[in-house]
């Protein structure tokens, strides 16, 4: 008698899947994934604390607040470069390396003064348009074509950055001349952000760490001669609070996000990743009492809603005429369409690296 090969092997799979053995399968499955949710979510809470030594002002009082956060940038990537180097497995030189560090380095001292000059609600609000940014940057420098799927991030990045901004100017009034120079380095740290984002994911190939602590050591030699004039040597108190923001809040969630990515896609690490911004209010809140003006919730609240739709609703519609690279998952979600598990580790911890 003749079988079709289906009538054996439809219930052979059936059979199977209701085997001991992969209901065991399935069930470490499930413990791996929630195992990697949960150190991605440790990560993004150890990258929100930014904002409560930043904040420190007791700690820091005696630095003057202008320059403030070059030497905050200064020290912790001193600290953060130590920690993280051991990681580096392989070094090379790219020319790519120049325009990133250069936007790194913009980055990290326009995003730690914009905090330290403003709220901490406004900086990391304002440097989450980035992804936005990316849209244009992309065709700026590469001439990538652009994804539909990023207009409706972008567009709400636009209209929370107007709404934040018309506020703010208001508050200083314009007409006397008053700039909020907090905001106004929270937007440029957001531009520079997108940056480093662009030139990450064309380096994609690179050891993450590598780029990473290259990163942090270009910081420490841009700034360190200023440090030399300004002559502001820490205290030992000081010295054990900057060691704590480098290693806690820069080199810890990295060593995290490395160990939870093996678990779970970078898409649903980006995701969880929105916790940061979401929570870093809140600790310097219930910590140094600083309380987020009702602009910078609105228009906070518009950047995450644009996020949030981008990376759930929007990311299984991928259009044909997007080219590789072109789009925000592209460099925020990781590679793994191309089977490339480093650039997806890469691409995930491209987005938190600069907090």
């Amino acid at each position: 008698m003749k079988t079709d090969g289906n009538e054996l092997t439809g219930p052979l799979l059936a059979e199977a899947a209701d085997s001991p053995l992969s209901h065991a399968s399935r069930t470490g499955d499930s413990v791996s994934r929630w195992r990697g949710r949960l150190l991605v979510v440790a990560a993004a809470l150890l990258w929100s604390t930014s904002g409560l030594f930043v904040k420190a002002a007791p700690v820091f009082a005696e630095w003057p607040e202008e320059i403030r956060g070059l030497l905050l940038a200064f020290w912790r990537a001193v600290f953060a470069a130590l920690i993280l180097s051991p990681f580096v497995r392989q070094r090379r030189l790219n020319w790519l390396l120049v325009p990133l560090g250069l936007f790194f380095v913009l980055m990290n001292l326009t995003y730690l003064s914009a905090m330290v000059l403003g709220t901490a609600a406004n900086a990391i609000w304002l440097q989450y348009t980035a992804p936005a940014w990316v849209f244009f940057m992309s065709w700026l420098f590469f001439r990538e074509s652009a994804d539909q799927r990023d207009i409706m991030p972008l567009a709400c990045a636009i209209a929370g950055v107007v709404v934040i901004l018309f506020f703010e100017f208001r508050r200083v009034g314009v007409g006397a001349g008053g700039v909020p120079w907090g905001t106004v380095l929270g937007l440029i740290s957001g531009l520079a952000y997108a940056g480093v984002l662009v030139f990450m994911r064309r380096l994609r190939g690179e050891d993450p760490a590598w780029l990473v602590v290259f990163n942090h050591v270009l910081v420490v030699a841009v700034l360190f001669p200023f440090l030399a004039v300004w002559g502001r040597i820490p205290s030992l108190g000081q010295l054990v609070v900057l060691m704590a923001f480098g290693s806690l809040q820069m080199a810890l969630p990295y060593y995290l996000l490395i160990k939870g990515l093996k678990d779970i896609p970078s898409q649903e690490a980006v995701l969880i990743g929105l916790i940061e911004p979401l929570v870093m209010p809140l600790w310097v809140w219930l910590v140094w009492a600083e309380i987020p003006a009702f602009w910078t919730i609105v228009g906070g609240g518009i950047i995450l809603f644009g996020l949030v739709i981008r990376y759930t609703f929007l990311e299984g519609s991928r259009p044909e005429t997007a080219k590789d690279g072109a789009s925000l998952g592209s460099h925020l979600t990781g590679q793994e369409a191309s089977g490339d598990k480093k650039a997806a580790t890469f691409s995930a911890f491209a987005k938190k690296n600069c907090r």
